[in-house]
């Protein structure tokens, strides 16, 4: 689809779950797409680590897509750039510490001189096509955090990309309530909003609170070693621990690989300059226990993560008992159990816990409610269209708006083509959207048949079956609960199949197929009460 003269928005990503955003605004024949993430597989894709947006559709218009901007270098809004870039064919923009963390993904995948990457090194306005892009600096768990105001000839757009309220940052200056207000007095057709936190009726809260929070808690833990996980990204927490660890006479070492490469980053834009010379490994392991504090990757139950690999006594770090672990992230709705089954580790060597629940060592990145409406009176669009939420957020936020006082609020989700102007604006139409599975090498629908019978597979066992026009018959099964039975199942099964085959003897290839798995199935299913994903090899010669 061409748009016409008129301003569209479309969500391929991030409407309708938390992450994967990938958002597309058009115009007067051109296309804009803001960020380009990934989100990371869970149980419902086996066998999977990576999720992707369908790009289907803007990959059939790529001669009418001019760029892809990105908000910032959250894996959710940028982790998909190397697999679907090249193919893209458009430029990327990003602000100086975005830009590096795209390099680098850009160069292990190869790309680095096959994709344009613009740096965007000011606040000043940039045209692309018929959008006029500027940065506009928010606080968020990672440095340069941006929305973006876009002109268009229809009106203005603010797109938050993620964002809070924040008066101690720790790193990065975000925009001030007068420069925001600033902005709305211009006049602001569509608010495109992070919905993450919209049921939080507090707001998120402040680096400078954590950085007081860690203070405290590291400080209490005297004559012990203390361990503190987060999210690598984080910049501004990293500066924290940096203070923490030189103000309470402790050598600050840090353990996991995504840490060393934002440290290098960061200080490579201008950040974590103040940072303590780190100490190796080795060096923390010989230090008295209240000398060192440790920063470690893994705090989501991530298996390879240097976390996982200290609670199960793999990793050169090691821990005893009276140790302590600060937890200094949230724990991401479907991560409890791998998160879970790392803290009981910890527990069952003695080591103390501490989480967020019972200390404040850490805040969120986006907004709750407190802080949407704050937004909403100093931008004061005449649009509010909910993204980067579940189904529920972004119906929550719908109606917060609305109580706010926004005079209309447009619910979409992946897929949905919304007019913003001109008229009113809403939904007008649906374009393909869905997910692509990262499955080995091989990018694939999420539907896929691979994925759908390994998710049959795991809940049903899989039986195999080979016979021959002389009768002979052999049954093997995997994954059926039949361990002590197992061999009368067999012969039981060889017997089914045999007879079926026998009265399927006239029938054509793919009958008695047929008739030898149904058989199989069935004695199963008698033996074990599982219905097993049946393969059948029918030897004809």
């Amino acid at each position: 689809m061409i748009p016409g003269k008129e301003l569209l928005f479309c969500a391929l990503g991030g409407s309708g779950e938390i992450g994967m955003n990938v958002n597309l605004y058009g115009c007067h024949g051109k296309w804009l797409m803001v960020d380009l993430g990934m989100t990371f597989s869970g149980n419902e894709y086996p066998g999977v680590d990576l999720v992707f947006a369908d790009l289907d559709f803007i990959e059939k218009e790529r001669e009418n897509l001019l760029g892809v901007v990105l908000t910032h270098a959250h894996e959710d809004h940028i982790g998909a750039i190397p697999y679907f870039a090249e193919e893209l064919g458009v430029p990327l923009y990003a602000t100086p510490f975005t830009a590096k963390l795209i390099a680098s993904k850009l160069e292990e995948a190869g790309l680095l001189n096959v994709v344009e990457l613009i740096v965007v090194d000011d606040l000043e306005q940039f045209e692309i096509g018929p959008f006029g892009i500027r940065y506009v600096p928010l606080a968020h768990s990672i440095a340069e955090g941006n929305a973006l105001v876009i002109e268009t000839p229809y009106g203005r757009i603010f797109h938050t990309g993620d964002w809070k309220l924040d008066d101690e940052p720790q790193v990065g200056t975000p925009a001030t309530e007068q420069e925001l207000t600033a902005i709305g007095d211009e006049g602001v057709l569509a608010l495109v909003c992070d919905s993450t936190n919209v049921f939080n009726s507090e707001a998120s809260g402040s680096e400078g609170e954590v950085y007081r929070g860690l203070m405290e808690e590291v400080g209490r833990h005297k004559g012990r070693r203390v361990l503190v996980t987060t999210f690598a990204s984080n910049v501004a927490r990293l500066q924290t621990l940096g203070e923490v660890a030189r103000k309470t006479g402790r050598q600050l070492c840090v353990a996991g690989r995504s840490l060393d490469r934002i440290i290098s980053v960061g200080q490579a834009c201008g950040y974590l300059k103040d940072l303590p010379e780190l100490v190796d490994v080795e060096t923390a392991m010989d230090l008295p226990r209240d000398e060192v504090l440790i920063v470690a990757t893994g705090g989501q139950g991530e298996p390879r993560a240097a976390l996982a690999r200290i609670a199960d006594g793999s990793h050169p770090i090691k821990l005893d008992k009276g140790d302590v672990v600060l937890f200094s992230s949230r724990q991401i709705p479907g991560n409890e159990i791998p998160i879970g089954r790392i803290q009981n580790r910890l527990a069952e060597m003695g080591v103390v816990l501490v989480t967020d629940r019972q200390s404040l060592i850490h805040v969120s990145g986006h907004p709750g409610r407190p802080e949407l409406e704050a937004l909403y009176r100093w931008i004061r669009p005449k649009v509010l269209v909910p993204v980067h939420g579940e189904i529920r957020h972004m119906k929550e936020q719908a109606r917060l708006g609305i109580a706010t006082g926004i005079p209309k609020a447009v619910f979409q989700k992946n897929g949905d083509l919304v007019r913003l102007a001109p008229g009113p604006a809403g939904k007008f139409g649906e374009v393909r959207a869905g997910r692509l599975v990262l499955d080995g090498d091989i990018i694939a629908p999420a539907g896929g048949e691979a994925i759908i019978m390994r998710r049959r597979i795991a809940a049903n066992g899989v039986v195999t079956v080979a016979a021959d026009r002389k009768g002979h018959v052999q049954v093997a099964a995997m994954g059926l609960p039949l361990d002590e039975d197992y061999p009368e199942f067999v012969e039981e099964a060889c017997r089914d199949v045999a007879d079926a085959l026998s009265r399927a003897r006239k029938a054509d290839h793919d009958v008695r197929v047929e008739a030898a798995r149904l058989a199989a199935r069935r004695a199963a299913t008698r033996w074990s009460g599982k219905k097993p994903q049946v393969q059948v090899l029918l030897l004809e010669d």
